[in-house]
C-alpha cells in the first residue's frame, strides 16, 4: 500500500489502514447547532458515538444502508461536550476522539448529516419528550435507531420504550440494535479506554476498526531528543483526551499526508524529570529530519514495546532508544 493514500473512503484491514484526513472537500454537512438544519424527511441515530467503535458501525453502517436504499438521508446526532464530564463538573481524560475526528469517521461510513449538539446542564434537564420534539422540528425523523441500552433526558427516564411511545406520537419508527460483541464482551468505549490505560493498543485497534489515533499540534520541548541523536515531535494533547498507560509505542506519524514509521515516549521521562511532572508525548519519526513546529500531528499507535523507566546514565539511554527503534522498524515493516 502507498505510504501517501488518503483514508477519506472506508474503514479497512490493519494491512490497508490509510492516512486521517486533515484536509479533504467534504460531502457531508457538519453542523454544531440544529438552528441552521430544516430536513422534509429523516432517518437519524442518536448518541455519544465516542471511538465509533466496531458497535457504533454496526448501528451506523446499517442506517446508511438502508436509509439510503429508501432515497432518506442519514444523519447522526451526537453529543459535544461529553455528557459524563458536564454531569460530573470535573475534568478528566475520556474522549477516543474529538468532534473533527468522529465527523471524519462518520463521513466514511456514508452519514450524509453530523450534528453535533452542544451538551450544557441546560440540555441535561430537558426530559426525552423535549429533546425529541425539538429534534423531530428540524429532522422531521421517519426512523430513530438507537443502541441496546440507550437512554436519555432528564434522569435517562426515556428509555426505549418510551422513545418507541413517542414515535406514535411523533411520526417516527424506532429499531433497537443489539450488542456487539468481541471476545465475548460487548464492545463498548470505556472497555476501550481501559485497554489505552494497560497499553493494549492491538486490542483496542480491533476494537475500533483502526488503530488508536491522537492528534495534537507540535510544540516547542527542551530539545533534550535533539541533544541525545533521537529528535522527537511534542504533542499537545487537550487534558480531557483519553490516557495512554506511559511507556514506548511503536507508531505510525502521518505528516502532510505521508505515512512514516515512528517510535513515541508517553510518560514524565523519569531520566531527567526528578520532580512530578504532566505526561507527555513525544514522537520520534524514523528518517525524518524536518520542521514539525505549529504543524498538526497525527500519531496511531501499533504496538506496546515496553515500560518507562529511569537510567543510570545517558548512554544507556541511548542504547535503549536504539533497541526501540530496531524493534519498532521490524514489527512495522
Amino acid at each position: 500500500m502507498a505510504a501517501t493514500q488518503s483514508l477519506c473512503h472506508q474503514l479497512t484491514p490493519r494491512s490497508v489502514w490509510h492516512a486521517p484526513c486533515l484536509t479533504s472537500k467534504k460531502t457531508m454537512r457538519h453542523h454544531k447547532t440544529l438552528t441552521d438544519v430544516k430536513l422534509s424527511h429523516s432517518w437519524v441515530t442518536l448518541g455519544a458515538f465516542d471511538g465509533v467503535h466496531l458497535g457504533h458501525q454496526q448501528i451506523i453502517r446499517q442506517l446508511t444502508s438502508q436509509a439510503h436504499q429508501a432515497k432518506q438521508p442519514a444523519v447522526v446526532v451526537t453529543f459535544h461536550p461529553h455528557p459524563a464530564l458536564v454531569l460530573s463538573g470535573k475534568t478528566f481524560p475520556i474522549y477516543l476522539t474529538t468532534p473533527a475526528r468522529k465527523a471524519e469517521i462518520l463521513e466514511q461510513l456514508g452519514v450524509d448529516i453530523v450534528i453535533t449538539y452542544p451538551f450544557t446542564h441546560q440540555t441535561a434537564n430537558l426530559t426525552a419528550e423535549e429533546f425529541i420534539v425539538n429534534l423531530n422540528e428540524h429532522l422531521n425523523m421517519r426512523q430513530l435507531w438507537v443502541g441496546y441500552d440507550f437512554a436519555m433526558g432528564k434522569d435517562r427516564k426515556g428509555t426505549s420504550q418510551k422513545l418507541s411511545r413517542l414515535g406514535e406520537k411523533q411520526g417516527y419508527t424506532l429499531k433497537q440494535i443489539a450488542p456487539f460483541y468481541k471476545e465475548g464482551q460487548i464492545v463498548s468505549s470505556s472497555w476501550i479506554r481501559e485497554l489505552l490505560t494497560e497499553g493494549k493498543v492491538e486490542r483496542a485497534a480491533k476494537l475500533l476498526g483502526r488503530p488508536h489515533q491522537i492528534m495534537g499540534k507540535v510544540v516547542k520541548g527542551d530539545q533534550r531528543g535533539k541533544s541525545l541523536g533521537f529528535a522527537t515531535a511534542n504533542l499537545e494533547i487537550a487534558p480531557t483526551m483519553a490516557r495512554l498507560r506511559s511507556g514506548v509505542y511503536a507508531c505510525y506519524a502521518w505528516v502532510n499526508g505521508e505515512r512514516r514509521s515512528a517510535v513515541t515516549n508517553v510518560g514524565v521521562r523519569p531520566t531527567f524529570e526528578e520532580k512530578p511532572v504532566p505526561q507527555r508525548i513525544e514522537t520520534h519519526i524514523l528518517g525524518f529530519s524536518g520542521d514539525l513546529y505549529e504543524v498538526p500531528l497525527v500519531v496511531e499507535f501499533i504496538a506496546f514495546l515496553r515500560v518507562e523507566r529511569k537510567f543510570t546514565d545517558i548512554a544507556a539511554l541511548k542504547t535503549q532508544i536504539t533497541q526501540d527503534i530496531n524493534r519498532a522498524n521490524q514489527l512495522l515493516a
